[in-house]
């Protein structure tokens, strides 16, 4: 034992004696000697070292380095329970504050991958140069600022996993603390000066519908959720079957039953942005793929009322020869340069619905039974979502959001009322009854009791409007005699055949 201590003695003295040798010897070099006795110097240490170190720079030249960035942000969590002393940031586009570590701060930890078996330590570091350089980008800095990550030389094989795994989660925190926004389409692609080229306007989105306050039904509700998820997560799926990752989604039933909350709680679900097309404002099918190509991945493209935005009823073989009339009598008619249903389903299903990725598309509409077949098949619409009257246990929810009441002895008695034919409230007829009377709960429940009651007669004289109106788009329209100018030029082209 004896032997054995003196040996590691001994062999340390060396050690320490060669360091210190080295040392003095690189003091009493000469300058340009110096630094390639430090260089030695450092070879000798790191070859004894069982850790390795990486450098990470903020700048990788003039351009920001994105690894820097995403560990930035990934280490915002570690640092704010760890360090000591901590920078505190507001990102541009924003919701939260960002922790970072301050140059002083020391060696944070990081066991979160491959926990027990992967361990890494970062600092950062930075420092200013002595002389300035020079760069036509003024957002460069002249402090460099970088990342030190130190781990074990037995784990350099998992560095790109590693990298890979800050990468994602960086990715998901990114996502997770943005501004999301609400955009709508401009009228003209080069409507006024200062929007020359844009298309999109936004504001920031703040709705603050989710699933939890929906009024629907709840097994429809996970139904939902579950397609939703299976979709935010499905793009090995989708590049596997050769599909382009998007999804088409039909929200149909009378007004008032909640399609613009389940839209809204859609986005907050899965943290995407919206667009809010308004075809009106479309001119043409060119200018639809435009507004197509400058979306963003991750979010949801939202056509309300379509059924009233652009003729799409089922019947295409009279809209087609009725078109080609037109353009028999008044040449100067332009069918081409115009917003179409070919070019609408080219949008949501054809070659330039694939120009972006993890987009959903959204319909809305009062009337399923006004719309062309091809709009719902699938592919453009694949799940057909029917949002109907308000039943009782979408009823509970809305007695807990806004009265928060659970439980009441008058529910028994609203739900024998919901359950009789006919009877029947949209979610946003019960929301105003429960807003209005949310002082009073037993009045609350009274009243809704009575408007239910009332409702039924309401009902009746709505089904008979849309039966009407239903008779009416069923008739053939005939004109009852030809324009002037029509007849004239007929009467014109036989004389000139008898002559």
């Amino acid at each position: 034992m004896k032997k054995m201590m003196s040996k590691e003695d001994g062999s340390w003295f060396s050690f320490g004696t060669l360091l210190g040798l080295m040392a003095l010897i690189s003091s009493v070099l000469p300058s340009d000697l110096r630094i390639s006795a430090s260089h030695v110097i450092r070879l000798i240490i790191s070859h004894f070292s069982q850790y390795v170190q990486y450098t990470i720079p903020e700048f990788d030249g003039a351009n920001m380095n994105e690894l820097y960035l995403a560990i930035e942000l990934y280490l915002s969590t570690p640092a704010a329970k760890l360090a000591r002393k901590i920078n505190l940031t507001l990102p541009k586009n924003s919701s939260s504050l960002v922790f970072g570590l301050d140059e002083y701060t020391e060696s944070i930890p990081d066991f979160s991958f491959k926990p027990g078996s992967f361990k890494a330590w970062w600092l950062f570091r930075s420092h200013e140069p002595s002389k300035p350089s020079f760069s036509w980008r003024e957002e460069v800095p002249d402090v460099r600022r970088y990342l030190i990550l130190s781990i074990k030389k037995k784990d350099r094989e998992v560095l790109n996993s590693y990298m890979d795994h800050i990468m994602a989660r960086a990715k998901e925190m990114k996502i997770a603390q943005r501004d999301r926004k609400i955009f709508t389409n401009l009228k003209d692609r080069d409507y006024g000066y200062f929007n020359r080229g844009k298309v999109w306007e936004s504001v920031s989105f703040k709705h603050p519908a989710t699933f939890d306050t929906l009024a629907m039904d709840p097994v429809l509700k996970e139904k939902i959720k579950e397609d939703l998820r299976d979709f935010a997560t499905g793009e090995d799926f989708y590049n596997r079957v050769g599909r382009a990752w998007k999804r088409g989604y039909l929200l149909y039933g009378p007004p008032g039953t909640g399609k613009s909350s389940m839209i809204a709680a859609m986005a907050n679900f899965l943290q995407y942005d919206v667009y809010d097309l308004e075809l009106t404002q479309v001119k043409s099918n060119v200018h639809l793929k435009d507004l197509l190509i400058k979306t963003s991945n991750r979010s949801i493209i939202v056509i309300e009322d379509i059924d009233c935005s652009l003729d799409l009823t089922a019947d295409r073989a009279k809209k087609k020869k009725k078109k080609s009339k037109e353009h028999e009598t008044d040449p100067k008619v332009d069918t081409e340069n115009e917003l179409t249903l070919s070019g609408l389903l080219n949008f949501t299903d054809g070659l330039w619905s694939c120009c972006g990725s993890e987009r959903l598309f959204v319909f809305t509409t009062n009337h399923i039974e006004k719309l062309d077949p091809a709009l719902l098949r699938s592919g453009c619409m694949d799940m057909h979502i029917h949002l109907s009257y308000c039943g009782f246990q979408a009823f509970r929810v809305l007695t807990k959001n806004y009265l928060g009441v659970e439980e009441h002895e008058m529910f028994d008695e609203i739900r024998a009322a919901m359950d009789e034919e006919g009877v029947a409230m949209t979610p946003a007829e019960i929301s105003e009854v429960l807003t209005r009377e949310k002082r009073d709960v037993d009045g609350a429940m009274r009243f809704l009791v009575k408007e239910l009651k009332e409702s039924k007669a309401k009902r009746a004289m709505e089904k008979l409007e849309l039966l009407k109106e239903m008779e009416e788009d069923n008739e053939e329209k005939e004109p009852i005699k030809k324009p002037l100018e029509t007849l004239e030029e007929s009467k014109g082209a036989k004389m000139e055949n008898l002559v």
